[in-house]
C-alpha cells in the first residue's frame, strides 16, 4: 500500500514539473487549489491541455541554445572625437578629514576632467538641448575606492575619451 501510494506521488511529482515549463502553470495551481478533492482528475485534464500546445513550438532548446549569450562589453559604435592621458593629483582629497577622502577624490576627478576636456556644466536657462555628460568607469571607481574611503590614491593616471555627441568618458590608464 505505501509503496503505491509512493509511487503515485512521484508520478504527481513529475506531471507537475512537466506543466511547469509551460505557460499555464499558474493556472493549474490555482485550480488545484481551489478543490483539492479533485485534484487528480484535474490533472489528468490540465496534463492534456498542456501536452497541446508544445505540439504546436518548436521542440525544446539544446543547451547552447537555452543559454543567453555571452554578455559582450559595449562595443564603441560611436566616433571617439577627442581622448587624451591625464594624471590627476589627487593630494587635496587627503586635507579632508579620514572618512571623506574617497568621494573628494572622486569630485576632485569629475572637475578635472570637465574643466580639461571642456565639457560644459548645465546651466538653468539651457534645457533644450541635451547636456553633454561625463560617465566615470567602473575601474576608475575601483581604483579610487581599492584602501578604502580613508586612503585614496595620491594620484591617478586616467585616458579621457569624447564622442561626437560631447559625451565625456572617462578610463583608466592601460599599464595602470
Amino acid at each position: 500500500m505505501k509503496e503505491k501510494k509512493e509511487e503515485e506521488e512521484q508520478k504527481a511529482e513529475e506531471e507537475q514539473k512537466e506543466l511547469a515549463e509551460t505557460v499555464e502553470e499558474t493556472e493549474i495551481e490555482e485550480k488545484a487549489e481551489e478543490i483539492p478533492e479533485k485534484k487528480e482528475e484535474k490533472k489528468e485534464e490540465i496534463a492534456e491541455e498542456a501536452v497541446e500546445p508544445e505540439e504546436e513550438e518548436m521542440p525544446p532548446p539544446t543547451e547552447e541554445e537555452a543559454k543567453p549569450p555571452p554578455r559582450e562589453e559595449k562595443p564603441e559604435e560611436e566616433e571617439i572625437v577627442e581622448e587624451r592621458i591625464y594624471t590627476i593629483p589627487l593630494s587635496k582629497a587627503w586635507i579632508a578629514p579620514p572618512n571623506k577622502r574617497a568621494p573628494r577624490a572622486m569630485r576632485i576627478i569629475k572637475n578635472f576632467v570637465t574643466r580639461h576636456m571642456k565639457l560644459e556644466t548645465r546651466r538653468e536657462g539651457e534645457e533644450e538641448e541635451e547636456p553633454k555628460r561625463l560617465i566615470i568607469s567602473n575601474e576608475v571607481n575601483e581604483g579610487v575606492w581599492r584602501r578604502g574611503i580613508e586612503k585614496p590614491p595620491r594620484k591617478i593616471r586616467v585616458r579621457a575619451a569624447k564622442d561626437k555627441e560631447g559625451n565625456v568618458t572617462v578610463y583608466l590608464a592601460e599599464g595602470d
